[in-house]
């Protein structure tokens, strides 16, 4: 049986800023149009975080019992390894879901209805990204459906629910950090070439090779900046907070155009996950500032 920490780790803390940096950067873009509904954007966190946890033991379930990961650099994959049961992980990725689909009927009911589809179709995103017998993160569109749905979905949800509009802001704060999760996704499957490639997993970065895969990440990285400038634009100067995002991604950026691979791009996908919650808090404070 995996212990609590094993639990942990195959949780993939790390991977949690994707989920906290589009619920504040929704709620700060609520905070300039309208107000911010803290009750609502405490339950859009839950789904998010809950989500996030979810698809997480999903991939770690669906990827072990194909057995993918039986050779894998970076975190602990609690069925690759041995360390959990199949039938176990996928019992805390189904607990983790319904987590997120409790919070999101309570938002929906106080928003609006029609918010349950979406919420039905980001939990089966969720699970048919590594799930099913034709998972479409094995053929390339991981990083579509990221920014679909821990961009615009995510964003322009948390936005909604606490404004019940889709003003412009929330949409350069959707582009913003759906691009930065997609270049968290590319780090990650940049790393995992060789061993994705063995096992025909057909990610983006296997598809287009590893040189397109390192232009890709700095290409997203320079659409964040595109997004913030166009943000600022339409709010003012206080969503300038956001540009400490560039001080972890730029030398995560240089790493990646060195060549760097395996282990070495570690570092990366950290420092990718820290920009995106520093574009969503330097965004987020900048827009409540604005909305005083």
């Amino acid at each position: 049986m995996a212990t609590p920490a094993q639990w942990l780790e195959g949780a993939r803390p790390r991977t949690l800023p994707a989920a906290v940096s589009p619920v504040l950067a929704g709620t700060g873009v609520a905070a300039y149009v309208d107000q911010a509904v803290w009750w609502k954007a405490a339950l859009a966190l839950v789904v998010a975080l809950a989500l996030q946890v979810g698809v997480n033991y999903a991939n770690d379930y669906s990827d072990g019992i194909r057995g993918t990961d039986a050779d894998r650099v970076g975190p602990l994959r609690l069925v690759g390894s041995g360390a959990a049961s199949a039938s176990a992980v996928r019992l805390a990725a189904f607990a983790a879901f319904g987590v997120a689909m409790l919070a999101g009927l309570v938002l929906a009911a106080t928003t609006s209805w029609w918010l349950v589809p979406v919420g039905a179709l980001a939990v089966l995103a969720a699970w048919f990204y590594t799930g099913g017998s034709m998972p479409y993160g094995y053929r390339a569109l991981g990083e579509v459906m990221v920014f679909l749905f821990f961009g615009l979905v995510a964003v322009l949800g948390t936005t909604y629910v606490q404004t019940r509009s889709l003003p412009l802001p929330a949409w350069y704060a959707a582009v913003g950090i759906g691009v930065l999760a997609c270049a968290l996704l590319v780090a990650n499957n940049l790393r995992d070439i060789p061993t994705d490639r063995a096992v025909g997993k057909a990610t983006l970065a296997v598809v287009i090779g590893e040189e397109r895969s390192r232009y890709l990440y700095v290409l997203l990285v320079a659409a964040a900046a595109v997004a913030l400038v166009a943000l600022v634009l339409a709010t003012g100067r206080p969503a300038l907070l956001g540009a400490v995002f560039v001080l972890p991604v730029v030398p995560a950026s240089r790493i990646v155009l060195a060549g760097a691979t395996g282990r070495d791009l570690v570092p990366v996908l950290a420092r990718t996950g820290l920009s995106e919650l520093l574009w969503a808090t330097g965004v987020f404070v900048g827009l409540l500032v604005a909305s005083r």
